[in-house]
């Protein structure tokens, strides 16, 4: 079976701004936050700066904050996550 694209694929516009914010995360739930956001396309991209410590940064698009403060605010409820708001990454 060949499948055959009769229109041309349409380029994405990437966000050219994204908020970054840091959490500490149970180092072996990283992978379930993760696609967690994968599954709410375009809203956050989740990066692991320190898989050890758990600590991450989530990418978040413009208008999207809404949404991963409820995500994050409803698994809080099932494992640690922590805002680091005074964190600092070089």
């Amino acid at each position: 079976m060949m499948l055959v694209l009769k229109r041309p694929m349409q380029s994405i516009q990437l966000p050219k701004t994204t908020i970054k914010k840091y959490y500490r995360i149970d180092r072996r739930q990283i992978y379930l936050l993760k696609f967690i956001l994968e599954g709410y396309d375009g809203v956050a991209v989740l990066r692991t700066l320190n898989q050890q410590e758990g600590l991450i940064v989530l990418h978040i698009g413009p208008g999207c904050q809404s949404i991963v403060d409820m995500i994050i605010q409803d698994l809080q409820r099932q494992i640690r996550i922590e805002y680091l708001e005074d964190y600092i990454h070089y």
